[in-house]
């Protein structure tokens, strides 16, 4: 088994990333695959939260890149989400290089069939090394006209750091009907694919129950639009051929 690696990142924050990544681990554990999240923001965590596994971690990605600790022992089952295995970032301090995270990835790699890197917003550090050892990458940005800025810069990096057109996909990501039209600062989606040059493979609406589930840490109820948009976008990622559905 050889894990595909992908990071998920965006140019700005806010744009809801570390949830699209839980909830993109989440989708493909659904789907049988066994999947390592592998949180990289230090000093925002807040996967462990989303995933569930607030409370139960010892080790973090600092004490494992450090040497303080194997990579097994920091891994967390999330108890919400079966096949969903997490690493967390830590609350403060710590920096993330490509060689030590390079390390954990191919030690990793013969035990999961998909390794995610949740980077940073921006492109500090956390970007930098994931850049270099991602075969995939997602760009996850919401329908506002500096994410759709920030989020060109990221995709154009990515891109000039050979990357392959196909390997770099786009996530437009809390999206209400309010989000496009001429009283808009967005006019539509072709708008923010437009902008940004990357090819759409998800779009996931605005959501109570995902913001919820999230910030209390519980399951995210499995027939909400998020949800479904989140089967999706697994779906894509494995191959299937699922039409974009218009909000």
């Amino acid at each position: 088994m050889n894990a595909q690696t992908i990071m998920i990142c965006s140019g700005k924050g806010g744009t809801g990333k570390s949830t699209v990544s839980v909830l993109v681990g989440a989708k493909l554990a659904a789907r049988g695959k066994r999947v390592l999240l592998i949180e990289l923001d230090s000093g925002l965590r807040s996967v462990d939260v989303i995933s569930g596994v607030y409370g139960k971690t010892v080790y973090d990605i600092e004490d494992v890149l450090c040497g303080r600790c194997p990579g097994e022992k920091a891994i967390v089952q999330s108890p919400l989400y079966p096949g969903l295995s997490v690493i967390s970032a830590p609350y403060e301090g710590g920096e993330v290089r490509a060689a030590p995270l390079a390390g954990l990835i191919l030690a990793m790699r013969d035990y999961f069939d998909f390794i995610l890197l949740d980077t940073a917003a921006g492109m500090g550090a956390p970007f930098c090394a994931a850049d270099q050892l991602a075969d995939r990458a997602l760009v996850v940005l919401t329908p506002d006209p500096i994410a759709l800025r920030d989020g060109r810069i990221v995709a154009d990096t990515l891109l000039q750091h050979d990357h392959a057109p196909s390997s770099v996909r786009l996530v437009v990501n809390r999206v209400s009907r309010s989000s496009f039209g001429r009283d808009s600062a967005v006019y539509d989606l072709d708008e923010c694919i437009d902008t940004v040059g990357l090819q759409l493979i998800a779009v996931i609406p605005e959501s109570r129950e995902l913001q919820q589930a999230g910030a209390a840490g519980t399951e995210l109820p499995p027939g909400c639009l998020a949800a479904l948009a989140g089967e999706a976008l697994a779906g894509r990622l494995l191959g299937e051929r699922i039409p974009l559905v218009a909000l």
